[in-house]
């Protein structure tokens, strides 16, 4: 089979797993009584984040090969996320915060470390067959964002999104994938000269932070990690929360909150494909002042839509979410691929994890449950509902769009471009 294609199909099955869950999870939480937790099932996808993608990614850069750490992941990630969703079924509506979690963070621990090892396979593949990784790639990883919308809309059409039947499928797409995974080209390990006890580890990859323009890169990582996780957490039961005013009620938006989302992921999919052009003609600078900027217009559209006559706002969200995601995310990747030695390319692919969908989704989930549970949970706690509940919701995705604007300004001042990401 062709390699292009057979990375296709590796990138599809990826990120259906995540696509099966990660934007109606919030909503089956809410139903099941955990609305003021749902920021913890999410941040916990940063806690594990800040240590288990470099772990792997130093595994497969010293001991075993990339694409078998890459199934082993998968593996046990797998058999979690199902062992999760058989005990929500069991305990039905008597499920127990501490079990779920547990499981769910077992899961998601080794769930994580696969985008950057996915990312790395991929690169060792192509680049070890003559192609380019920046041009080669992002037409390759758009197929993983058609595997996440398509799994959102299998959840959204079979009556999963507010049931832990979510959960098993995204199990059952990651015994897949392991299984595949073990079908890819042999990502060889790093060799040389004997190498101090750091460096056996990987551990140099950290010696990144002594460069200032790579530490500045992954500390503004971090601050606009903040953002990634937040609508994917919030935005479902958001939506569905104007089921409380009869005027909206019987939307499509309301009804169908998963496929409305779902065009944020249509939008990545023409995004991902500008990235090359955008990268070697503007450089990693202006490519993430653009995502800060689509960050910014992504909560605001939020604030000021609704699913009736709004509902343009929420569609134009959804559109601006493929620049704010791909722009960052993807552009990124490639821009510490091409920055990094080979010997430490896995290594640095997990740091850069560790830090966006680390620290920063970690802080970013955690603060933002503060702020919903403030200005939503608490009042509709004490009997608030109605269009006061909307009120709060947008108030607090407009607080989100000040930061995003404040970390913009931050970054326009302090980074300094060099080189544009060029074709190698």
């Amino acid at each position: 089979m062709n390699l292009k294609l057979r990375l296709t199909i590796l990138n599809f099955i990826e990120f259906a797993v995540w696509g099966a869950y990660l934007t109606s999870m919030g909503t089956y939480l809410a139903s099941a009584g955990l609305a003021e937790s749902i920021g913890y099932f999410y941040s916990v996808q940063g806690i594990v984040s800040i240590f288990m993608p470099a772990l792997m990614g130093i595994v497969a850069d010293r001991w075993i090969e990339g694409q078998k750490v890459l199934s082993l992941c998968h593996a046990l990630a797998g058999a979690f996320m199902i062992a999760a969703s058989a005990y929500a079924y069991s305990a039905g509506d008597a499920v127990k915060f501490a079990p779920l979690f547990g499981l769910y963070t077992c899961s998601v621990a080794f769930f994580m470390p696969t985008i950057a090892l996915g990312y790395s396979v991929a690169y060792s593949a192509l680049e070890g067959a003559g192609h380019d990784s920046v041009k080669a790639f992002p037409p390759i990883r758009v197929w993983g964002t058609v595997g996440f919308i398509v799994m959102m809309w299998v959840v959204d059409l079979c009556g999963l999104q507010a049931t832990p039947g979510q959960w098993a499928v995204s199990g059952v797409l990651s015994l897949v994938m392991a299984a595949y995974s073990l079908t890819m080209p042999a990502m060889p390990l790093a060799k040389g000269q004997q190498k101090s006890l750091a460096e056996a580890l990987g551990l140099n990859a950290f010696k990144l932070f002594t460069q200032p323009r790579m530490a500045l890169f992954f500390l503004f990582s971090m601050l606009l990690g903040v953002c990634l996780q937040i609508t994917n957490g919030f935005a479902n039961p958001f939506i569905t929360s104007f089921n409380q005013l009869p005027e909206y009620a019987d939307t499509f938006g309301v009804q169908h909150a998963n496929i409305l989302i779902s065009l944020s992921q249509m939008s990545e999919t023409l995004c991902i494909l500008l990235i090359p052009f955008c990268l070697s003609r503007l450089g990693i600078k202006k490519v993430i002042l653009i995502a800060l900027g689509a960050w910014v217009l992504r909560f605001g559209f939020f604030g000021l839509g609704n699913p009736g006559s709004g509902v343009w706002l929420f569609v134009l969200s959804m559109i601006v979410y493929g620049v704010a995601f791909d722009f960052f995310n993807i552009s990124g990747s490639l821009f510490v691929n091409q920055e990094t030695d080979e010997s430490i390319r896995s290594s640095a692919q997990g740091l850069f994890m560790m830090m966006t969908n680390g620290l920063g989704a970690f802080v970013g989930t955690l603060c933002a449950q503060q702020v919903i549970n403030h200005y939503v949970n608490i009042p509709q706690a004490q009997g608030v509902t109605g269009q006061a509940i909307i009120d709060g919701w947008q108030t607090c995705w407009l607080i989100f769009a000040a930061y995003a604007l404040v970390v913009a300004l931050l970054f326009a001042i302090f980074f300094r471009d060099s080189k544009p990401v060029q074709a190698k």
